[in-house]
């Protein structure tokens, strides 16, 4: 049985995001938990059997459930993606980016750090 178009975009989106999340992992700029999510989000819609995977296992699971049961997210997931939110757009902005791309990033970014400050955290 072949797998649905749609189904197959949401499985390469989940495996992005999962590699991303990875990524983050070694890399300090780039925060875990939201490719998680996303990675989660993802599977569960193209991936029935990574999305099991996903939930199960024991680095990322908590965080997918916790989110899934309580819509919270962990307060060290936060402070840490807001920091490098915050050390990302200093960076672009000591490295002499345009306005536009300050202005653009700089809204992008707020929004995302003021959605994840008005969720609960444990």
């Amino acid at each position: 049985m072949a797998a649905q178009p749609g189904k197959t975009g949401f499985r390469i989106l989940a495996y992005i995001s999962i590699a991303l999340a990875a990524i983050g992992v070694v890399l300090p700029l780039l925060p875990t938990t939201p490719f998680v999510l996303l990675a989660a989000f993802f599977a569960s819609k193209g991936s029935p059997a990574f999305a099991s995977w996903l939930e199960g296992h024991p680095s990322f699971g908590p965080a997918i459930r916790d989110w899934r049961r309580n819509r919270v997210i962990p307060l060290t997931a936060k402070v840490l993606a807001c920091s490098m939110m915050m050390l990302s757009w200093g960076l672009m902005f000591f490295m002499g980016a345009a306005g536009i791309v300050l202005a653009i990033s700089g809204v992008f970014l707020a929004g995302v750090a003021s959605y994840l400050l008005t969720r609960p955290s444990y």
